[in-house]
């Protein structure tokens, strides 16, 4: 069960998020809070998995109320708004997703999809550290290549981002492209988190190389890496973007 604190200072938008989420029945609505002071002390107490969380409310706004959680595991946050603009910081706190006012069922069983989703990940990254002892997986400093039969090293912190060609990856390095016979999932497995994330089903940036961001009316995004190249990020795979680090080095 989903355990879910719905804060906003607007008593029709709280019930109204609480219709919505009659029609899950994996999701229980655990608490609610009309102003982020209040709501600071039920999340810190109740420690819900989701919280759905307006922008604009009087006193702390709900980036502020953020900042002032001490939960040990930070639930995931979908964000209310009556205004697009705030949707890029949104995603700079780490929110998931953002849902415009007055709410569009369709819209929010998207995002509810996207939380599920979520959570499954993160219990699944979970049980894999409990299996693996709590250590650190050690991931490759290189990537072994062929170029005219004969083999190369490629060093992982030289690639700008990696794509995948049918049974191959192409490693972009530069104005340099190598090819590996291998799948773009075990290519992600072997690179560390923090240095390179998932953008779409067939592509993984550099996190070091993006220059820009931009969101797409479809919620997709637009990257640019420092060399100018464009990439799409898919909105199934926008919230592996660490952009509270990656924003931090754009200009």
């Amino acid at each position: 069960m989903i355990r879910v604190v719905i804060v906003d200072d607007e008593p029709l938008a709280r019930r109204g998020v609480k219709v919505c989420l009659r029609r899950a029945p994996d999701v229980s609505v655990v608490g609610e809070a009309d102003c982020c002071e209040d709501a600071v002390e039920i999340i810190d107490r109740l420690q819900p998995e989701l919280i759905f969380l307006d922008v604009q409310m009087p006193g702390l706004d709900g980036f502020q109320m953020l900042s002032r959680l001490k939960c040990q595991d930070p639930p995931l946050v979908i964000f209310l708004t009556a205004h697009a603009s705030y949707a890029l910081k949104a995603f700079d706190v780490r929110a998931i997703d953002y849902v415009m006012k007055p709410i569009d069922d369709d819209r929010f069983a998207d995002a509810l999809r996207l939380a599920r989703q979520r959570l499954l990940e993160r219990s699944a990254g979970k049980q894999l550290a409990h299996s693996a002892g709590q250590e650190n997986p050690r991931w490759e400093p290189r990537l072994e290549v062929r170029s005219g039969g004969k083999l190369q090293w490629v060093e992982v912190s030289d690639i700008d981002w990696i794509e995948a060609s049918g049974d191959y990856v192409t490693l972009h390095v530069g104005k340099r492209t190598h090819m590996i016979h291998c799948s773009l999932d075990s290519i992600e497995q072997r690179l560390h988190p923090t240095q390179f994330a998932r953008i779409h089903r067939s592509s993984i940036v550099a996190l070091e190389r993006m220059q820009g961001f931009s969101l797409l009316p479809s919620r997709d995004a637009i990257i640019t890496l420092k060399d100018g190249t464009e990439l799409r990020v898919s909105r199934r795979f926008r919230h592996r973007l660490r952009l509270d680090t990656a924003h931090s080095r754009l200009p």
